[in-house]
């Protein structure tokens, strides 16, 4: 994270459900010294229990977990708050007034709504993003939304047909995640190497070795841009570059456990794709194997 800030990657996305809570610690070292230097993004709304990860939308639990979050990442104040994922049970602007609440109690500088894990939950027939755009509606309604985080990468890019239009014509930020695919698309995964039991990989429908195997006409094309661009250009860079050309109002927030991962990542923000790679890339072959 120290990297990340010297290299002028000032944004920190973390979530209390990360770990659970040992990620916003971890953060909260770095806070602590660096505060002035970062934008801290957290979540709130999931509850990760002994056999489920369940929502929990109640404003009294809203209220109670953000002062929490604020205690571990050592800050007073919290840049993005959002909400992890809706809870069923309570209606969402319900929700969305306890946060922002936060923001007018100073504890909070603005609200944000992710829209991930949705393709499990979606109904037969609807779009992927129809019910987040529905809950967009809702909430903005109840106080303005500030940014958007869904994933968003050159073999998920279905956030375009919908949910980056909306964001783009409303002046709303959005925060792309898992813009390497998991890590896919750097192309340094190989097929039938396989993962640690604890990767959540290890189970992914788009990660066997068979799907891995048909889904290389992706990271050879990456590669195609990334060596155009001169031998030190790396197919993850070029996978990043891709989703920087989507707008202005896009950033990628890839995650990594490696310092020169860092640094490789942040390069990406110098590499300017053309049309003609831009035009490549739209033509990769579509993503195979279940995402959901």
């Amino acid at each position: 994270m120290h990297r990340a800030l010297d290299l002028g990657s000032t944004l920190l996305d973390t979530a209390d459900m990360y770990g659970p809570f040992t990620n916003e610690l971890l953060v909260g070292r770095v806070l602590k010294e660096r505060r002035s230097d970062a934008f801290v993004a957290t979540k709130v709304g999931l509850l990760v229990g002994e056999q489920h990860i369940v929502a929990n939308g109640r404003p009294d639990y809203v209220r109670r977990a953000c002062d929490a979050s604020l205690r571990r990442l050592q800050t007073d104040v919290i840049d993005l708050y959002q909400l992890h994922r809706a809870d069923p049970e309570v209606p969402i602007e319900e929700t969305w007034g306890a946060m922002a609440e936060l923001v007018r109690a100073g504890k909070v500088r603005a609200l944000g709504l992710c829209a991930l894990g949705v393709r499990g939950r979606r109904r037969p027939g609807a779009g992927l993003y129809d019910e987040t755009l529905r809950q967009l509606e809702r909430v903005q309604q109840v106080f303005p939304v500030s940014a958007v985080q869904a994933e968003l990468s050159v073999w998920s890019p279905e956030a375009l047909e919908s949910l980056l239009p909306w964001c783009a014509a409303r002046g709303v930020g959005f925060l792309a995640a898992m813009p390497l695919g998991n890590g896919f698309l750097t192309g340094r995964l190989v097929p039938g190497e396989g993962f640690e039991p604890d990767d959540i990989r290890a189970r992914h429908p788009r990660f066997t070795a068979e799907m891995m195997a048909a889904n290389q006409p992706i990271v050879a094309g990456l590669r195609r841009t990334a060596e155009r661009h001169g031998e030190h250009v790396t197919p993850a860079q070029v996978a990043l570059a891709w989703v920087l050309a989507q707008g202005p109002h896009v950033i990628p927030i890839p995650g990594t456990k490696r310092e020169r991962w860092v640094t490789e990542n942040a390069g990406a923000a110098a590499l300017r794709l053309t049309p003609q790679d831009l035009a490549e890339l739209s033509r990769l072959p579509p993503a195979q194997g279940s995402w959901d």
